[in-house]
């Protein structure tokens, strides 16, 4: 085997194994006996944050055209393929990094690895291919914009980081997608589709030595194209106010501020501050603003975290008659927060929740694998579910009203609003959140 290091991690359900190939090609894998099946991945450390402004797209782009054809294969014999194998198979971008895989039961995995090989390393992006596919993801970027409660993200990414790729949308822009070019294809693999930011995953019914012999004789001759690595900016946060008149039924909003990155230990408290709030229908919004009031029908808060930063946001729709009554509402919840009117029952009833969520997604070998992915590109290293749950239950109640004044801060807040509005129709000291 030629692997630069090998490591074992063991606990009472599973065996964790990393080999490092000696391009720098990591494989890494959770082998959970008693199971059917195998989730297997290949990551790709490239997202849209990776971009310019003017090719914006072309990682999301790049997802699509693996699937449509190798100098081996059709696309129709690839979705074939994968087809006849019975599992499910899929890929995605995100802003930090990009995924194909699949999740197949284990007498498949070494046909499944000769598919997700060849696709990476073989395709062959056919011009006439490419001209079909940007009239797909057009359509895409159309049916996200047809559809406030998505679009609305998208604008509040846009505002919240400004300037910044991270930003950008992940699909593009109708004019990047038109204008992408095979050049810039090959330009954007070269730089990001290289050794030391792929990695390949898996989780499920399969040993470790089985993983690595089957993909090491397609990827160990993978030689670093890139000219020198590229080190990512950390973005600044913008706080302001974007509305975006359209004539729909409700005002669709986003109301955010910069929180912890993936790596800050205050991410503990944020998870929890954020289940409190809006996390889940006993939360705190969810509770005053639709079962008390009746001023919407949707609302939630979320936490978005990247490497080297991240925010928590609130998502409403509401009618445009009660859009300043639901402002006032969730500044009101937030304000309580950052006072501590919050009970202890509340805080054990987050840790419960999230513990309860942890440990179910453990039991599907598809967010296994992701997880195990992740936590490699961002920590280096494998992270029981056992730490991960000790880290939350560890958070004091101090803690979480200190982070809820720490992200709600005065003139911090952003606010993105899409629907039959108007700039005149909101108060900036709606977002006025002066917490000490």
């Amino acid at each position: 085997m030629s692997a630069a290091s090998i490591s074992c991690v063991t606990d009472e359900i599973s065996m964790y194994n990393k080999t490092v190939l000696k391009n720098g090609i990591r494989i890494i894998s959770e082998q959970i006996k008693n199971l059917h099946s195998v989730a297997v991945g290949i990551w790709v450390n490239v997202g849209s944050r990776d971009e310019d402004v003017s090719d914006n797209g072309v990682s999301h782009f790049i997802e699509h055209m693996l699937f449509k054809g190798t100098h081996k294969r059709s696309s129709f014999q690839i979705a074939k393929e994968l087809d006849s194998i019975g599992g499910h198979s899929n890929a995605f971008t995100a802003k930090e990094n990009t995924c194909y895989y699949a999740r197949v039961l284990g007498k498949h995995f070494t046909a499944l690895s000769d598919i997700l090989s060849d696709i990476l390393l073989n395709s062959k992006f056919d011009h006439h291919d490419m001209e079909r596919e940007k009239q797909v993801v057009l359509q895409e970027i159309s049916m996200v914009e047809d559809t406030p409660e998505d679009n609305i993200h998208i604008l509040f990414n846009r505002l919240f980081w400004s300037d910044h790729p991270i930003g950008m949308s992940i699909l593009g822009t109708d004019k990047t997608v038109s204008g992408l070019k095979k050049e810039n294809i090959i330009k954007h693999i070269s730089r990001f589709y290289v050794p030391d930011r792929v990695l390949i995953a898996s989780a499920g019914d399969l040993d470790h030595k089985s993983l690595v012999s089957s993909f090491e004789p397609y990827f160990e001759s993978v030689s670093d194209r890139s000219e020198s690595s590229i080190e990512r900016v950390v973005p600044g946060c913008n706080a302001g106010i974007s509305v975006h008149s359209k004539d729909l039924e409700q005002v669709h909003i986003c109301i955010g501020a910069e929180a912890p990155s993936q790596t800050n230990k205050k991410r503990f408290a944020c998870a929890i501050l954020n289940t409190i709030l809006g996390g889940n229908m006993s939360s705190k919004l969810f509770q005053e603003v639709r079962e008390n009031r009746g001023l919407a029908y949707s609302i939630y808060s979320f936490v978005s975290s990247y490497i080297d930063t991240g925010y928590l946001c609130v998502y409403v729709a509401t009618d445009p008659q009660n859009v300043n009554p639901v402002f006032d509402t969730i500044q009101n919840e937030i304000k309580k927060m950052s006072r501590g009117e919050f009970s202890r029952s509340d805080l054990e009833a987050a840790k419960d929740y999230l513990t309860g969520s942890i440990y179910l997604s453990s039991e599907n070998t598809e967010s296994r694998m992701m997880r195990l992915a992740k936590n490699e590109f961002i920590f280096g290293r494998y992270i029981g579910y056992d730490e991960l749950v000790s880290n939350l239950e560890a958070v004091t109640f101090d803690e979480v009203v200190d982070a809820s004044k720490e992200i709600f801060r005065k003139d911090k807040a952003s606010l993105a609003a899409l629907g039959p509005i108007k700039d005149e129709d909101i108060s900036r000291s709606r977002l006025d959140f002066d917490l000490r």
